[in-house]
C-alpha cells in the first residue's frame, strides 16, 4: 500500500472551507488571510519521550543529533512541562487549548468530539486552517484518531513491525499485555515502522510543495512513537549504548516519605514496576532498549528537518518539537508514567524559524497550554480567545524575558503538580502534598511538605490550583481515578491497598 496521499481535488477543499466556515464562529473566516508571506509550521509530537536529549544533558549517554541541531538554531526550554502524563488528556489539552480541569477529559477514552461540550470546540489546526493555511498530518497526533477530521489532509499509514511473540519471555505483572515489550529487531525493518513511513510522507510533502511552488502556507503535523512501548529498533541503533548503561537514580526507600495516594494514581499499569526489572534482570535491558528508540526516531525527525532545508522551507517555517509527557524507568520504583513526579511531567520542548532566538536556553516555565497561543502569535493571526495558556513569544525573543505563571500538570480531578523554575508542588485529591526545591534536589528524593519553613512557598503555589476541577466526563474509562463514598475506584474497580502491588 502506498503511503502517499492523493491530492485533494480543489472541489473538496473548497467544501472543506466551507464546512469550517459554518462550524466556526462568525467572521473567522477570512479569505485574505491565506497569506503567502505567513510562516509555515512543522509541528512535530513525540509520543512517550521523556527529558532525555543531548542538548539538555538529561541521560549522559543519550545520542540525539538531529534534534540537538534543531535546539541550536532555535530556543531550547530547559523547564518544560506537560498537561497531563498521559496521552489523551495530554493532547485534548494542547491541541484545543483547555484543560483537562476544564473539559473533565482525563482517561485514554472517550474522545473530546464525543463530549456535548466540546463538540464544536476549535482546535489548533482548525484555527490555522481558518486563517488560510493548508493543514497536514500523519502519524499520531491526536490520541486514537480522535481529531484526525480536523485536519484537511490525513496520511493513512500501516503500522509498526512487530514480532510474532514478545521478546520480553517473563509475564510482566500485574497486567501483561503483548505491547509492552521491548528488544532488537531483524534487520530491515526500521523501514517497516511506522516512524519511518511518518517522515518519508514528511519528507514527501515538503518536496512536493516545493516543487509546485505552492504560495499557501501550510500547517504540517508529524507525530512521532518509537519511544511508545513497544521499544523495537535495528542493531545499529542498540549498538549506539553500552549493554549496562547509565541507570536513572532510583535509591531503596525513597517513597518512604511519598504520600501513599501516589500510588493511587497508577495503581494497575501495564508498565512493570522497578521490582519486576530487578527480579527479572530487565532493568538495564529496558533502558537501551529506550535509548536507541530515542536515537532511532531522532534520525527520522532528521530526515525531515533536511528535507525542510533541502527545498529551502527552513527559513520561513516556525519548528515546534516536543513530547506529549514523560516517562520513568525506575524513579520512585515505576516505570510508565501516569505520576505528578518531574519524570513524569518534564518534557523537551524546541521552537525554531522566524522571530524565535537562536541557539538560546530558557529557564522559564511553560507547560504545553502555551503551545496553541504561542504559534497562533507567531504566524501572526489574530489571538484566540478562551485558551488556559499563555503566549511564550516574550520568551521566544528573550529567553530570560520574566513570566509569572507557573506550570500546571493535572492527573484526574483534585491532583495537581505547581512548577516553578525552583519548586516542584503536588497536591493530591486525598490533602496529602509533596514539596521538591529542584535547585537543590533534581532527582526528587527528600519531600519538603512536612517542614514548617515551606509552609509559606506552599501556600504561595497552591493558589494557582482550581478549586473545582470538571470531574469526569461520561464514558471516561482507562487510567479514570475516582471516589464513591469512601472508596476509590481505579478503572472501575475499588482500590484495595493490601493489594498494592509495589
Amino acid at each position: 500500500m502506498s503511503d502517499v496521499e492523493h491530492p485533494v481535488p480543489w472541489l473538496m477543499r473548497l467544501s472543506a472551507l466551507v464546512l469550517l466556515a459554518l462550524l466556526l464562529p462568525a467572521g473567522m473566516v477570512h479569505a485574505q488571510d491565506a497569506d503567502a508571506s505567513r510562516p509555515n509550521v512543522l509541528f512535530v509530537a513525540v509520543d512517550d519521550w521523556n527529558d532525555w536529549m543531548g542538548a539538555m544533558g538529561t541521560h549522559p549517554q543519550v545520542k540525539t543529533p538531529n534534534l540537538d541541531r534543531l535546539a541550536a538554531r532555535g530556543t531550547l526550554f530547559l523547564n518544560a512541562e506537560t498537561p497531563a502524563p498521559l496521552c489523551n488528556p495530554s493532547r485534548t489539552a494542547f491541541l484545543t487549548g483547555l484543560r483537562e480541569t476544564t473539559t473533565g477529559v482525563y482517561g485514554l477514552a472517550p474522545g473530546f468530539r464525543t463530549v456535548p461540550a466540546l463538540k464544536d470546540v476549535v482546535t489548533l489546526p482548525q484555527y490555522f486552517q481558518a486563517h488560510g493555511y493548508w493543514t497536514m498530518q500523519a502519524g499520531k497526533i491526536f490520541h486514537g484518531g480522535y481529531g484526525d477530521a480536523d485536519f484537511q489532509e490525513t496520511a493513512n499509514l500501516s503500522r509498526r513491525w512487530s514480532p510474532p511473540e514478545k521478546l520480553v519471555k517473563e509475564p510482566i505483572e500485574p497486567v501483561d499485555l503483548k505491547a509492552v515489550d521491548w528488544g532488537v529487531s531483524p534487520p530491515g525493518t526500521d523501514t517497516l515502522h511506522i516512524d519511518y513511513h511518518v517522515a518519508r510522507w514528511g519528507v514527501q510533502k515538503l518536496d512536493s510543495i516545493h516543487a509546485a511552488g505552492n504560495t499557501q502556507p501550510f500547517f504540517l503535523a508529524l507525530g512521532f512513537v518509537a519511544t511508545h512501548v513497544p521499544y523495537y529498533a535495528e542493531q545499529k541503533w542498540f549498538d549506539l549504548y553500552p549493554e549496562n548503561p547509565v541507570l536513572p537514580t532510583a535509591p531503596p526507600g525513597d517513597r518512604e516519605d511519598v504520600p501513599e495516594f501516589a500510588w493511587y494514581l497508577n495503581w494497575r499499569l501495564p508498565e512493570p514496576r522497578l521490582s519486576w526489572l530487578l527480579e527479572n534482570r530487565e532493568w538495564e535491558k529496558k533502558v537501551r532498549a529506550y535509548l536507541a528508540a530515542i536515537s532511532f526516531m531522532d534520525a527520522q525527525v532528521g530526515r525531515v528537518l533536511d528535507a525542510l532545508e533541502r527545498n529551502g522551507l527552513a527559513d520561513n517555517t516556525i519548528v515546534v518539537v516536543f513530547s506529549d509527557h514523560g516517562y520513568h524507568f525506575g524513579e520512585k520504583d515505576l516505570t510508565g508514567k501516569n505520576t505528578l513526579w518531574e519524570r513524569s511531567t518534564h518534557i523537551p520542548l524546541i521552537y525554531a524559524g522566524p522571530g524565535i532566538t537562536r541557539g538560546a536556553r530558557s529557564t522559564r516555565v511553560t507547560d504545553l497550554m502555551d503551545l496553541y497561543p504561542t504559534l497562533v502569535e507567531l504566524a501572526g493571526l489574530p489571538p484566540k480567545s478562551g485558551l488556559d495558556g499563555i503566549s511564550m513569544v516574550p520568551q521566544l525573543k528573550d529567553p530570560t524575558a520574566p513570566r509569572d505563571h507557573p506550570a500546571m500538570t493535572d492527573s484526574n480531578p483534585g491532583n495537581t503538580a505547581v512548577r516553578t523554575e525552583r519548586y516542584h508542588y503536588i497536591r493530591y485529591a486525598d490533602g496529602s502534598q509533596e514539596l521538591y526545591d529542584l535547585y537543590r534536589d533534581r532527582d526528587e528524593i527528600t519531600n519538603l511538605a512536612g517542614k514548617p519553613e515551606y509552609a509559606e512557598v506552599i501556600r504561595d503555589l497552591a493558589r494557582w490550583i482550581p478549586d473545582n476541577p470538571a470531574p469526569h466526563v461520561p464514558g471516561s474509562r482507562s487510567r479514570v481515578l475516582w471516589k464513591e463514598g469512601d472508596t476509590w475506584y481505579w478503572e472501575g474497580e475499588p482500590i484495595v491497598p493490601s493489594e498494592l502491588v509495589r
